[in-house]
């Protein structure tokens, strides 16, 4: 059962690539010129996102109508442009104003290597994208464009890796702009960093965040068909193993038929929505038997985005991290910071939730368990119990500031744990670079929340990438990060952010 309404994959996005020339050097100029490009893009595979060649462009007009078509396509996530020759940058102007998708400027060139024996002025004609593309970052600079520069041959592996992190997050940010999230209930009562002003996240994001009655999930939930529930415990049996109380015939099989109708009710409020993310509260329930947990799991598993206790700001990573990984090994899911081991030289944190913990995050096969829940006033949930995957991986916060939203990201290390029999839940235990110290000071520091993204899928670098997009503050603790030199980015920060909010 997968929804059909959550974002295209990957490789139905496109990203188109725009050449930049002039008339000046003729027709036969212009062949060449052409027939160059079309070879650099043809040089670019295994890229998750299809790119496109465009006509060379040569005049204004049509560098802003390439922008203009580009901006309505809601296939299109992104441009990358490339100057070949020389192309005077005033005639970007237009177009980079009009300009609403991600730009990434390429400065490559079509030879890998100079034939240094057989260069003559013709050579040096067609082939000075060195100083063309000068040009036109100087005009980029000049109108404050935000975009990425990567520099390099396309043959070289850097670069396409370059251009894929970006990509992915182009695809991050375009589902940003046409997501639809649904709350259910409000925030946890006096949790003060789950709050957050949802007009601006529209604004800042293109996020719409809107909230629906617990009992109109309830009531979605009563509608759910006995067939769907019985299809669903079934495809349960083939993918967890279970505890034998929940089977069929088992004392506590209701309580996961209960989960299974969670899962179907929410699924298809969901869907009949069109949302792709959403958030529950267990301090309202309403008429639902049971706190969602299992549901929410699996749905995180899919690519929907998810935050506990109201939490929208991390509904918003879990499912721009979910799109930006798709096609990659491992997974997105809400984590929190839950305790410590503090031991010298061996500090790790333990991090988990009440329930709900995507089974992406790990290879092994989840075990399905009903256990109470001290919170919530409802019947025992069920539950995927495991441990996320060794291997590495990021965690990303967004608070609200009041002026600005803020990403805060830590490179981490999930590290195999010890045996948890009394902790039945999804978890994950990790080691954050620098070293736990350095990176619990930067945090709190930053003001950074408790509720934050998993992902094992992408790195830091793309959500640098979607951070330029959004034009949204990041903050990254990694291996070279120290206090010192965090708490001066931070100020720093403070004074760059105010002041680029204008008046």
């Amino acid at each position: 059962m997968t929804s059909t309404h959550l974002a295209p994959a990957l490789d139905d996005y496109e990203v188109w690539f725009a050449t930049g020339s002039q008339g000046l050097y003729g027709d036969e100029t212009l062949r060449q010129v052409a027939e160059q490009s079309r070879e650099v893009v043809a040089g670019l595979t295994g890229l998750p996102v299809k790119i496109v060649w465009m006509p060379v462009l040569t005049d204004a007009d049509a560098i802003r109508r390439l922008a203009l078509d580009a901006n309505s396509d809601d296939r299109v996530i992104g441009v990358i442009a490339w100057m070949h020759t020389f192309s005077p940058a005033k005639m970007w102007i237009g177009g980079l104003e009009a300009l609403r998708k991600p730009l990434l400027h390429l400065h490559t060139q079509a030879n890998l290597a100079l034939p240094w024996a057989e260069i003559d002025f013709d050579f040096m004609n067609l082939n000075q994208a060195a100083h063309g593309d000068r040009e036109f970052g100087y005009i980029q600079s000049r109108l404050g464009v935000a975009r990425k520069t990567v520099v390099g041959h396309v043959s070289n592996p850097a670069v396409v890796r370059q251009l894929e992190d970006w990509q992915r997050a182009a695809a991050g940010w375009a589902a940003a702009r046409s997501l639809k999230l649904a709350r259910f209930g409000d925030n946890m009562r006096y949790v003060a960093v789950t709050e957050g002003d949802k007009t601006e996240a529209e604004l800042r994001f293109g996020v719409q965040v809107n909230t629906w009655g617990v009992n109109e999930l309830a009531d979605a939930v009563a509608a759910a068909d006995a067939k769907g529930v019985d299809d669903l415990v079934a495809q349960y049996r083939d993918l967890y193993d279970i505890q034998p109380e929940l089977l069929p015939g088992g004392d506590r099989h209701q309580s996961l038929r209960d989960g299974a109708a969670i899962e179907v009710g929410l699924r298809s409020f969901l869907e009949e929505g069109g949302f792709g993310a959403f958030t529950t509260t267990f301090e309202d329930l309403g008429a639902l038997t049971q706190l969602p947990g299992l549901a929410v799991q699996r749905l995180m598993a899919e690519g929907y985005g998810f935050g506990a206790e109201g939490d929208w700001k991390t509904a918003i990573l879990v499912r721009v991290a979910n799109v930006m990984g798709a096609g990659l090994p491992g997974g997105a899911s809400l984590m929190e910071d839950y305790t410590y081991h503090l031991t010298p030289g061996e500090e790790r944190i333990l991090g988990a939730h009440m329930l709900e913990v995507a089974p992406s995050l790990t290879t092994a096969r989840p075990r399905l368990e009903v256990h109470p829940l001290g919170i919530g006033g409802k019947d025992d949930p069920v539950r995927l119990v495991f441990t996320a995957d060794p291997g590495p991986a990021l965690v990303v916060a967004m608070s609200d500031l009041r002026d600005r939203f803020r990403l805060v990201a830590n490179v981490v290390e999930n590290v195999a744990a010890p045996e948890l029999p009394k902790l039945p839940v999804g978890r994950a235990v990790w080691r954050p670079e620098p070293d736990l110290a350095t990176s619990a000071t930067c945090w709190l520091e930053a003001g950074a929340a408790h509720h934050t993204v998993m992902t094992t899928a992408v790195g830091v670098e793309v959500f640098r990438d979607f951070a330029e997009m959004a034009g949204v503050e990041l903050l990254v603790i990694d291996e070279d990060t120290t206090v010192r030199g965090f708490r001066q980015e931070l100020r720093a920060n403070q004074v760059y952010h105010r002041l680029a909010q204008g008046l």
